[in-house]
């Protein structure tokens, strides 16, 4: 299996992840479930802060992903600028 993924809580700073994932990662989908949201993608995601700050109007902490964060799969990878999920080699 080489699909990584994302599950969310539905709150406003979440679905400006939502929106920034989606933009940055064309291949990832979408699956919306009642109040939460699941982002699935083959092999890698990556969250940039940047991104999010931009929707969000202000700067963000990629920190800030584990207040929403339900669940994850995939080997993580973390800086102060990206959040990266992957399975095997990328």
């Amino acid at each position: 299996m080489s699909k990584v993924f994302l599950a969310l809580q539905l709150t406003d700073d979440s679905r400006a992840i939502v929106e920034a994932l989606l933009a940055d990662n064309p291949h990832a989908t979408l699956e919306e479930q009642p109040a939460m949201v699941k982002i699935n993608a083959e092999n890698s995601l990556t969250l940039k802060r940047e991104s999010v700050s931009e929707r969000l109007g202000r700067d963000f902490d990629l920190q800030e992903l584990h207040l929403s964060l339900i669940t994850l799969t995939g080997h993580i990878d973390e800086t102060d600028d990206e959040f990266t999920l992957s399975w095997g080699r990328a």
